[in-house]
């Protein structure tokens, strides 16, 4: 009798992890979809998929920018660790600068440290699809998705178009069929650096986004395995007010002749001549709505400054400010230290591998979403700055 019973509760065991290990995960990032805009705006779509799953509070990693932490989402690395220490910074062994701009200097895998997730599943033999997330064109380990788009190919899909591929990836042949799905919008990040984050304009977008994520979770619903795919909707970072009266114009309290290179907004590396750190550190430490530091010296809530590609000074201006040679001549920006909570975003998820109706107490940090996708996956994850630990809350 207690062989029958042993035996039932393996079979019972096996199936559920059979049925997990066949789940499959897609995940979608709105640029700089901050965490409280599902209370300012209308997002149904939104409020449904938190019904019906998870709703929570992720902090960015630091700097909070678009780059930075895509690639810490995919990796489990912050960016410090993951090489992409800001949207743009010099590369001190070439002696370049890197930018996210540049698409020759962007598209060198030698920039990009640690393991994306499309490259661990890949790995271990799953395959994966992917739209536009930052990194997934480059052959990071000598490795792209099974299936991926080039940023640079144009015309680049719409938003509707996004979804239609995310889609059409999921209804493929099951030998064929993804296990994972990226997917990235521009939006409302652009919206809102234009217009501001709590402007009609970036209302307009984040309904429109909230109504594209009831397209995909809809077209998920009707599949025939609808059942078995995860849906994790979530950003990069935050957004804040700025405007041109709150700027620190950095040529006329520094002097240029002490320093190398001057890279970046929110934070500002400064390369300096060696023999002059301390002369720029001295010149800007007691200049109002900006904190200074040597790199060594970043607080350590920020995991900062280890990084050889780093400034030698990191100069980080308070929430809303810019440290910068020129007006941006925009309302919103990000950047600023993942703590402040104008740099937080929703985090939203559904599907057979998650809790119903269930709001996070507690806020984690977005270098656990590579081992919560890793799970999510029946993978082995590389070792990482994430911990499955935070995000369990999450899960049944």
């Amino acid at each position: 009798m207690k062989r029958a019973l042993f035996l039932i509760v393996l079979a019972l065991m096996s199936g559920a992890c059979k049925s997990h290990d066949e789940n499959i995960t897609v995940i979608v990032s709105l640029d700089a979809f901050r965490w409280d805009y599902p209370q300012i705006y209308d997002t149904p779509c939104l409020d449904a998929i938190a019904a019906e799953g998870v709703s929570a509070t992720m902090l960015p990693s630091f700097p909070a920018s678009t780059f930075p932490n895509h690639y810490t989402l995919a990796t489990g690395l912050v960016p410090d660790h993951n090489g992409i220490v800001n949207s743009s910074f010099w590369d001190k062994e070439r002696d370049i600068m890197y930018s996210m701009g540049d698409k020759e200097i962007r598209s060198h895998a030698y920039y990009y440290n640690g393991e994306p997730i499309w490259v661990t599943a890949q790995k271990q033999g799953l395959k994966t699809g992917n739209v536009y997330w930052v990194g997934s064109d480059i052959d990071i380990c000598g490795v792209l998705p099974t299936y991926y788009r080039k940023w640079y190919d144009t015309p680049r899909l719409s938003y509707e178009e996004r979804v239609d591929d995310a889609l059409r990836l999921l209804s493929l042949p099951e030998e064929e069929r993804p296990r994972l799905v990226m997917v990235y919008f521009d939006d409302p990040d652009l919206t809102t650096h234009e217009f501001g984050p709590t402007s009609i304009e970036g209302g307009v977008m984040v309904h429109y986004l909230d109504s594209l994520m009831g397209v995909l979770h809809d077209g998920i619903k009707a599949l025939p395995h609808g059942d078995k795919v995860n849906l994790i909707v979530t950003a990069d970072h935050g957004m804040t007010d700025i405007s041109d009266d709150r700027c620190i114009l950095i040529q006329d309290v520094l002097n240029q002749e002490w320093c190398e290179h001057i890279i970046g907004t929110t934070p500002t590396n400064i390369y300096t001549k060696p023999e002059c750190r301390d002369s720029v550190i001295n010149a800007l430490k007691d200049i109002e709505h900006i904190s200074v530091w040597k790199k060594e010296e970043v607080p350590a809530e920020l995991a900062y400054g280890t990084n050889e590609n780093v400034g030698d000074v990191v100069v980080l201006p308070d929430l809303g400010w810019q440290f910068t040679f020129r007006a941006r001549g925009i309302n919103g920006a990000h950047g600023y230290a993942p703590q402040n909570p104008d740099m937080q975003v929703a985090f939203r998820a559904c599907g057979p591998d998650f809790k119903q109706g269930f709001e996070a107490p507690e806020k984690f940090i977005n270098v656990d979403v590579y081992p919560l996708l890793a799970h999510l996956l029946g993978i082995v994850p590389e070792p990482v700055d994430g911990r499955l630990e935070r995000v369990q809350q999450l899960l049944k």
